[in-house]
């Protein structure tokens, strides 16, 4: 199984990328096929954690995929290690030839490094790929340059897998990342509002840190982690409108034509249409009926897709 490591427990000497690779769309593929290539060194991925304008501006950085997330999806494209270097105040002032030298070359033991056309690193980012170039042209190295991927719409980048998740364009999302978007909590204690009105639902503590989409209503599959069972369900994404409008934003699912206890379970929700956005309804009555039509939906839009 591929290892999830600090950089003093590396397997080394490494064929190397270093970069969020969050999400590990179509254009990072590229780029980790040029790293498991080179066949004489382990192949192994750099990431920073925290991200570095989490300590740098204060900015909030939501991953579309978390470190442990990650880990099936590297090993299935053949990747060994995943190395998350820690960020720091400290490191963000090492010059990009001390990063190189300190980091990549000494401490990860980089024999291959490949990095996209448009890499920049080091102290406000100084760094480039000619620097990499210079360093590296009288030592016993390689370095791998993959060129931006495009398609019709422009740069392939996490950035637009972020807008389309907000847009709930789930299939152009999908295209993108070359997988289905999903993501993983645990079942907790809610208020048990959506079984006293007939809709059973599990409310989902999501890691704060995981990127969702746009709020709403949508036909999803969830996976009971454990056995594995796979459940057609609709997921409600967002506040409570009608019954609590000051609620902060959840996750619940109610599967469809099912009634089972998941409390304290792991399920994977993998949201497939958005049904609609959130509404508040008048009353009670009106907000059953309206699931109960999402419940139509979703069970329609469901049984097409698994056709």
């Amino acid at each position: 199984m591929i290892s999830l490591l600090t950089p003093s427990e590396v397997k080394e000497p490494t064929s190397l990328a270093i970069g969020s690779f969050d999400g590990l769309h179509e254009g990072h593929r590229t780029l980790i096929k040029s790293v498991v290539n080179e066949y004489e060194y382990t192949p192994t991925i750099a990431s920073f954690w925290p991200h570095p304008r989490e300590i740098l501006y204060k900015e909030t950085r939501l991953r579309l995929d978390l470190p442990s997330e990650k880990l099936p999806l590297l090993e299935n494209l053949g990747i060994e290690q995943l190395v998350l270097i820690p960020f720091n105040l400290k490191l963000s002032r090492l010059s990009a030839e001390e990063f190189l030298k300190n980091i990549l070359i000494n401490q990860l033991q980089a024999r291959t490094i490949s990095v996209g056309e448009n890499f920049r690193f080091g102290y406000k980012r100084s760094g480039d790929i000619n620097t990499i170039k210079n360093y590296i042209k009288n030592k016993n190295m390689k370095l791998n340059i993959v060129p931006i991927l495009k398609d019709k719409e422009g740069r392939i980048s996490s950035s637009r897998v972020r807008n389309l998740l907000l847009q709930s364009d789930l299939v152009k999302a999908k295209a993108l990342l070359k997988r289905p978007y999903s993501f993983s909590g645990k079942v907790v204690k809610g208020k048990g509002i959506g079984k006293k009105i007939g809709f059973p639902t599990a409310n989902l503590q999501i890691d704060g840190r995981k990127f969702l989409p746009g709020e709403g209503v949508y036909a999803a599959w969830t996976r009971e982690i454990n056995s594995g069972n796979i459940f057609p369900s609709v997921m409600n994404l967002g506040p409570q409108p009608t019954i609590n409008p000051l609620s902060p934003s959840a996750v619940e699912v109610h599967f469809i034509d099912r009634n089972i206890n998941l409390y304290d379970l792991e399920l994977l929700v993998e949201p497939i249409q958005m049904l609609r956005t959130q509404i508040k309804f008048s009353n009670i009555e009106e907000l059953s009926k309206q699931i109960s039509k999402d419940k139509a939906l979703a069970k329609k839009i469901l049984q097409e897709t698994n056709n």
